[in-house]
């Protein structure tokens, strides 16, 4: 048996495996309709913090079967393999984890916004009250 991974290496392995964006990018990406940005925070953050304007909220436990193009629960907006999803949450942890996942499904354009909706909400983007 191999020795535990831990979280912190297991990020660093994650994220060598695509390509993470900026706030800003994220932004410019969503406006131009080439991104889905999903916010998988729960409740009580999207409460307190806000929402990011034209994101799609699917919480963490949902996430997988909302965005598979072959499931039966899967969103009108999951419409094929090739979607370019960028994940959101809070500071940009969970939200590796969640792309490397929509990876294994064969969402292969899935990603995650750098420093999460804290870093989108410092940069001055658009903010909505949940």
């Amino acid at each position: 048996m191999s020795e535990p991974l831990g979280i912190d290496a297991l990020l660093e392995r994650v994220r060598h495996g695509y390509r993470r964006v900026e706030p800003r990018a994220a932004h410019e990406a969503a406006e131009a309709g080439t991104a889905l940005l999903v916010d998988i925070r729960y409740a009580a953050l999207r409460e307190r913090d806000g929402v990011i304007p034209g994101a799609l909220v699917v919480e963490r436990n949902e996430l997988e079967w909302r965005l598979d193009p072959q499931g039966s629960h899967r969103l009108p907006e999951a419409t094929d393999h090739d979607l370019r999803v960028v994940v959101v949450c809070d500071e940009g942890y969970a939200s590796s984890l969640a792309a490397e996942s929509l990876h294994r499904l064969g969402l292969h354009r899935a990603t995650d916004l750098i420093g999460g909706f804290q870093a989108w909400r410092a940069a001055g983007l658009p903010v909505a009250v949940a």
